[in-house]
């Protein structure tokens, strides 16, 4: 599907020169509502493409699968009602695989989540601590800084609609041993990146993601540490800053944070053990 950019007419102010009128790249932001057995569960604005990865890693993000096992084939519809509407491609209906329990009706997030929103609809803190079928704290992964500060630039570097629309987030997904570049996801919402990623895993049959490495081009917050925990990855790292709620989950399952990845530069949040730094760097 094409529509990752929409071009738009724009008016270019440069102070001290005329303005201009010229087309420019908008990052394409449309709702999915995803559906589970042909009932409503959730409705999330993303940039459309590789929905069925964002659905796949919502539901592993949610518990309501372990791995991608789980989804049994995805289709999309029409559009909400019936009697054949033209599809549109943002109603997805997946059909979970025998044996796998449905989403509970108080699981169901009868709101929309804007782009920004990865927790909208949960009905108090409680309920977003979602308790994960894989766990971090006993994950052997240790990696250099050396080489883990190379994973912002090799991000950046794959970030192709960033660079037409200045307007996507992007996750990343690095093997932790050999800094191999795995996959790479962009969507108007960060959390939308990163169950783009994790679906994709889940797809592959990698979950859990024991020794990878998740790395966001923003900030983390709690819903993208908890999506890190529930796909069984034991380091998230970010150009920026994570939330305290992001370092209190961290702490409770041993999941390690890397915060202001930038440079020669890095902040080391929870599970510093995951960190080695070279000799010559100690003071």
């Amino acid at each position: 599907m094409g529509r990752i950019t929409a071009r738009r007419p724009v008016t270019r102010i440069v102070l001290g020169a005329e303005p201009r009128r010229r087309p420019d790249a908008l990052a394409v932001e449309e709702p999915l509502e995803i559906r589970v057995g042909g009932d409503p569960l959730s409705v999330t604005m993303r940039t459309p493409g590789h929905d069925v990865e964002l659905a796949t890693g919502f539901l592993l993000s949610e518990g309501v699968v372990r791995d991608g096992s789980g989804v049994a084939a995805a289709i999309h519809c029409g559009g909400p009602g019936t009697g054949g509407e033209e599809n549109t491609y943002n109603v997805l209906d997946l059909t979970l695989a025998p044996g796998v329990a449905p989403p509970t009706p108080e699981m169901a997030r009868n709101v929309y989540m804007t782009s920004s929103c990865g927790v909208c609809g949960k009905a108090s803190i409680d309920a977003v601590r979602t308790e994960s079928a894989h766990t971090v704290d006993a994950d052997p992964l240790v990696i250099d800084a050396e080489m883990l500060a190379t994973f912002p630039d090799a991000l950046r570097a794959q970030q192709a609609a960033f660079d037409k629309t200045g307007g996507l987030h992007a996750a990343a997904l690095f093997d932790g041993t050999t800094g191999e570049l795995l996959v790479v996801r962009e969507d108007v919402g960060r959390h939308n990146a990163v169950d783009k990623v994790v679906g994709w895993a889940a797809m592959n049959g990698r979950i859990p993601l024991s020794g990878h490495v998740l790395m966001v081009s923003g900030r983390v917050a709690f819903e993208l540490a908890q999506k890190a925990v529930m796909a069984g990855i034991p380091m998230i790292a970010a150009v920026s800053a994570p939330s305290s709620l992001a370092v209190e989950l961290a702490a409770e399952t041993g999941l390690t944070v890397v915060g202001f990845l930038r440079g020669t530069h890095m902040n080391v949040y929870a599970g510093e053990h995951r960190v080695r730094v070279p000799a010559r760097a100690v003071t």
